[in-house]
């Protein structure tokens, strides 16, 4: 593997849980990772249970994961040996908004039916099949609302299951910072909206008065998106958009840029 971020910078701002998968990517490929966590996400247990149980009733149709957050907070989360549990129920759909919930879902022996071409809710709510029955849809206490008008408006019933919490972390690294403050941070990357509103309130105003402002990489439209309506400039955006491609994306907002060709 190229060395193509030697010496670069990069500050990760997901949750504790999920840094490793992307700082270990950029890792390999050079860079030096300072990890901001700028959001706590934890599973509601209870809300967990709850909705578990509801799915061994065998009346739901499909059940839409959005992240590999809510599998991992309503079916668990695979073992070393990879354990196969499956969805409770075992006669639903399962639908997986991209590469990396799908992943989730497959280590716990279950295969998505549908999964988007592009990685987005909104490409998933368009991906979604015609039909009616009851669609339960596992997500985000903070998630925004629009997947469940998209589905209903495909003839579902569909039911909202916040299955887990996500809060704004109180504070960042004392590193993160500094670096910062110094203009040592070569780029920040962002995984989700929550991750840009959360950074941008924490550092705001220590990004305003940068010597230096890093490149802002986002995983997709909707958070790049947010990223610009907080004030960020955003340098490139993943294609597709998984983790890999998120890493692609940070490679490219350094690659050298072409000349322009000169009219004959």
């Amino acid at each position: 593997m190229t060395r193509t971020l030697e010496g670069r910078v990069v500050v990760v701002t997901r949750p504790r849980r999920g840094v490793r998968e992307l700082a270990d990517r950029l890792e390999d490929r050079g860079a030096r990772v300072l990890s901001a966590p700028a959001i706590v996400s934890e599973p509601d247990r209870m809300a967990a249970a709850r909705w578990k149980r509801f799915l061994t009733q065998g009346r739901v149709d499909w059940v839409v994961f959005t992240s590999r957050s809510g599998v991992e907070a309503l079916l668990g989360r695979a073992g070393g040996l990879r354990q196969r549990r499956g969805v409770p129920g075992g006669n639903a759909h399962v639908a997986a908004v991209g590469e990396g919930t799908a992943r989730a879902l497959e280590d716990l022996g279950v295969t998505p039916d549908l999964v988007p071409p592009a990685y987005t809710t909104a490409a998933l709510g368009r991906a979604f099949p015609r039909g009616r029955g009851a669609v339960l849809i596992v997500r985000a206490d903070i998630a925004p609302a629009g997947l469940e008008d998209a589905i209903a408006a495909k003839g579902w019933t569909p039911t909202r299951a916040n299955v887990y919490t996500t809060a704004f972390a109180p504070n960042l690294p004392r590193t993160v910072l500094l670096a910062l403050d110094q203009g040592r941070a070569d780029a920040l990357t962002f995984t989700s909206a929550s991750t840009v509103d959360a950074f941008t309130r924490l550092a705001g105003a220590r990004l305003r008065k940068a010597p230096r402002v890093p490149k802002v990489i986002c995983i997709g439209p909707v958070t790049a998106a947010t990223a610009r309506k907080r004030g960020l400039r955003v340098a490139a955006v993943a294609r597709p958009h998984t983790i890999e491609g998120l890493v692609e994306a940070v490679e490219r907002a350094f690659r050298p840029r072409r000349p322009a060709g000169k009219e004959n």
